[in-house]
């Protein structure tokens, strides 16, 4: 096979993981980036704090901070014969995530499954035997995920099924378990019914931007993803997952480029085959994977009937957000290294951002606060706190610059009231914003989705653009905005996808039994 040249436009964390393996695979890799870092929303923000020494500062992941399916990460290495464990050192968070409501009650969310029934049993009697149900419906759901949705290129229920020769017992009983026509709300309230604990697993949604009351009951396998692997924090932070991406893809000689932005991809004959930059260069390619958002991609770098095809018009953009970097004199000791702060009415939030479009009135907050985790963050005592509120996409006449103030007392007066943290404005001696309007410019998604696309309907919100493009030979997706979708596994998944997708198209050398066996469920994964 001679050897062929690939050009990855983005460098996000689907860009490079698509780099890395296709270089790993034996092909020649350009990768092309308009912004000046690589990692795309996963960058890092360091803001001074005013006082002398070495750790006079605080380090920020602007962007994803919660890591959950690390065997994703795992089979990216093992593609090259590397060991992720070595290169890139991962600590278990547990509890993943603590939890604030309205009422002034808290729970942790533990990843043993006995050991969280019997705590909600406790917090609100009843329900611990459901939680276990639940589980086991989402351990089904994951299970079908790996078999139908997972490690391969899907566009809609015909790339996973083949009706004909598929519709064997075992296959209906699978495809059933998917629960078509249900949201992830009614499968959750069905086993779990008291409002609060409904509430906090509704938060698996918050990985790929979408209402609970929208999303498919597939997404309830998340809560399997959790609890069977993992929730886990990479020493350096989440922008050390970035670096270690850009350096394997280096190492194995893949050309990184800051800097540039495409123009456009040169379609000939159906087929990819150059890239434009916006200063007039041509890049000769055999293939191009695309890490841009998959919508923007087929309208302002292909145009065209792809164009058409892949419309705004029938994709709906995940929701946006707000984030605050503050940092802090004090940290709090009451707060987990991830923290929910939740809305006082979880129909009355989803409604808000996902029907109305507008900010929620009384919003949950995201928090992580790693400092205890990773004390380098941070000077002495202190806390970079992240805070994140989802807000809906850019809409029409929405002005952050004027809606950013009032919005940001909105978010500091919800922490003050819940999560006991009445004195923040006090403690904060350093901060930074994010808005819809910065992100959308940033990162060039979809009118400032953090998420892609939405994943809504309870039939087909599973389904996104796939990774091997229908409308151009030679054009394969990668990202939030493609199969399987937004949160850090699912994005550096669908980047080994495209990466994988290419490399059977043009005769490649396949996976090894390495990273066949590093992807696999039931792995145990070595903790610091």
């Amino acid at each position: 096979m001679s050897v062929s040249h690939v050009v990855v436009i983005g460098g996000g964390l689907g860009g490079l993981s698509a780099a890395a393996v296709a270089a790993a695979r034996g092909h020649r890799v350009t990768l092309l980036d308009k912004n000046p870092w690589l990692g795309g929303k996963a960058a890092v923000l360091n803001l001074p704090a005013g006082t002398a020494g070495a750790n006079s500062g605080f380090r920020f992941d602007m962007g994803p901070t919660i890591l959950t399916m690390p065997r994703v990460l795992r089979r990216i290495f093992a593609e090259a014969g590397r060991d992720q464990a070595q290169d890139l050192p991962l600590i278990r968070l547990d509890p993943q995530w603590r939890c604030f409501f309205e009422d002034g009650t808290a729970i942790d969310l533990m990843q043993d499954v006995a050991t969280m029934a019997e705590s909600m049993d406790r917090f609100a009697p009843g329900n611990g035997a459901g939680y276990r149900r639940f589980q086991e419906v989402a351990t089904h759901l994951h299970d079908v995920s790996e078999k139908f949705f997972f490690w391969k290129s899907v566009e809609g229920i015909g790339d996973t099924l083949d009706f004909k020769a598929n519709f064997r017992p075992d296959t209906l009983r699978d495809v059933m378990a998917l629960r078509m026509g249900q949201s992830v709300a009614k499968v959750i309230r069905g086993h779990v019914p008291d409002a609060r604990l409904a509430q906090m697993l509704d938060h698996y949604c918050q990985y790929v931007g979408s209402s609970p009351y929208l999303a498919p009951a597939v997404l309830c396998g998340i809560g399997d993803m959790q609890a069977s692997e993992g929730v886990w924090y990479p020493k350096g932070g989440t922008r050390a997952v970035a670096e270690a991406l850009a350096k394997l893809a280096g190492d194995l000689g893949a050309d990184l480029r800051t800097g540039v932005e495409v123009a456009g991809i040169e379609i000939e004959n159906g087929a990819a085959r150059a890239v434009k930059t916006t200063t007039g260069e041509r890049i000769a390619c055999d293939a191009v994977i695309s890490n841009m958002d998959s919508i923007r991609t087929y309208g302002e770098l292909v145009g065209g009937r792809a164009a058409a095809q892949y419309s705004r018009k029938k994709y709906e953009p995940a929701c946006s957000g707000v984030v605050l970097y503050l940092g802090l004199n004090r940290r709090y000791e009451h707060l987990a290294h991830h923290d929910f702060i939740f809305s006082r009415d979880a129909e009355e939030e989803f409604d808000a951002i996902y029907r109305k479009g507008i900010p929620a009135p009384d919003p949950t907050a995201y928090l992580a606060a790693p400092s205890a985790t990773d004390p380098t963050v941070a000077p002495e005592g202190g806390e970079a706190l992240y805070v994140l509120v989802h807000t809906p996409h850019l809409r029409p006449g929405q002005d952050w610059t004027q809606m950013l103030p009032a919005y940001r007392q909105t978010i500091l007066d919800k922490l003050k009231r819940t999560a006991g943290m009445e004195d923040i404005e006090e403690r904060i001696v350093v901060e930074q914003a994010l808005t819809p309007q910065d992100i959308h410019e940033r990162y060039k998604v979809l009118d400032g989705a953090i998420y892609g696309l939405a994943s809504h309907g309870v039939w087909t919100g599973a389904f996104k653009p796939g990774n091997r493009s229908r409308a151009v030979k030679g054009l394969y997706l990668a990202g939030g905005a493609a199969h399987p979708g937004p949160g850090m596994p699912m994005v550096m998944m669908s980047g080994w996808i495209a990466a994988d997708s290419l490399d059977q198209d043009l005769g490649g050398r396949g996976m090894g039994e390495a990273a066949r066996l590093a992807g696999a469920r039931g792995v145990p994964l070595a903790a610091e």
